[in-house]
């Protein structure tokens, strides 16, 4: 595989850093070019470094629970940019309150994003599928 790029990021007013420095060291070990903006993202910045850095996808996470809000037309903010299809996965505590991950899963992807993950999953399952998902593009 050649070295992907990724950008990522904790997303709206998150100040939750832990958990993305961890999937940022995890990710530069499997040998992606991390491009890490680290928290309270807006959208906006995803998106002008995915521009800048000819990025392959976007990872986005939430941990404070208000990640639906924060996530809501982002793809439509890709596309308009120009990254119609880059991928975008998202995950974390990304609702508030204890939901049907299955319902926040549909609802995500109604949203336009590629993979959706729940709180506590482990980082190789997330790099996994983004191998998988980068090999096809």
């Amino acid at each position: 595989m050649d070295k992907k790029t990724v950008v990522t990021g904790v997303i709206g007013a998150d100040v939750h850093a832990v958990g993305n420095k961890i999937l940022c060291y995890a990710l530069e070990q499997a040998g992606f070019n991390v491009v890490n903006l680290g928290v309270m993202v807006a959208q906006e910045e995803y998106i002008a470094a995915a521009l800048e850095t000819n990025a392959d996808a976007i990872l986005v996470s939430s941990m404070y629970g208000h990640g639906e809000i924060d996530c809501n037309g982002l793809r439509e903010k890709c596309e308009e940019a120009g990254l119609k299809d880059i991928p975008i996965l998202a995950g974390g505590n990304l609702v508030v309150g204890k939901q049907n991950f299955e319902d926040v899963e549909k609802r995500f992807m109604a949203m336009g994003f590629t993979k959706v993950y729940p709180p506590g999953t482990p980082c190789e399952t997330t790099i996994a599928d983004l191998e998988e998902i980068l090999s096809k593009s």
